[in-house]
């Protein structure tokens, strides 16, 4: 099915979707801050995205492990630039998280980080499985993020922050 569209074609459409998803996380990231955060808001997201792990399913996609080990190493070296911009606040009586005006320039310096890899990258690796490793890359990068926001949102809970 994906071996029929050409691997230059893939690494547009797949730099497309990540520049959309990054203006989507930007986009997120600001309305969050208005309103008070929950564990459910910090949880859900990685368990949603680990739906995309499905994608493994079929051949084209799949990674080695040392791919995947690779992938996660990565993700978790930027997830350490997110954990240290995410911050929480006491405003009214609840905890809000932060903004951060570095956030920004971070999502947008991981996606260019992320658009250059993937081109350099797509002429020695598979588009298949170039596309499973940044699933893996962001996953991981995602999953110690969101862990590290619930510890700090559970600690300033347990403070008595929250009444």
């Amino acid at each position: 099915m994906f071996d029929k569209i050409q691997p230059n074609i893939m690494i547009i459409l797949s730099s497309i979707f990540a520049i959309g998803m990054g203006i989507l996380v930007t986009t997120i990231r600001a309305k969050s801050s208005k309103k008070p955060a929950s564990v459910k808001k910090i949880l859900l997201p990685p368990l949603f995205m680990s739906t995309g792990a499905l994608m493994f399913v079929l051949p084209y996609f799949r990674v080695t492990g040392m791919e995947v080990l690779e992938a996660i190493a990565v993700g978790m070296l930027f997830s350490t630039v997110l954990i240290w911009t995410s911050k929480f606040e006491r405003r009214d009586g609840e905890i809000y998280l932060k903004q951060s005006k570095a956030f920004i320039f971070i999502i947008i310096g991981l996606l260019v980080v992320r658009i250059v890899g993937k081109l350099i990258l797509s002429s020695t690796i598979d588009v298949g499985q170039l596309s499973g490793m940044f699933w893996i890359l962001a996953f991981g990068m995602i999953v110690p993020w969101r862990i590290a926001m619930f510890l700090q949102y559970m600690k300033l809970q347990k403070a008595g922050v929250i009444e």
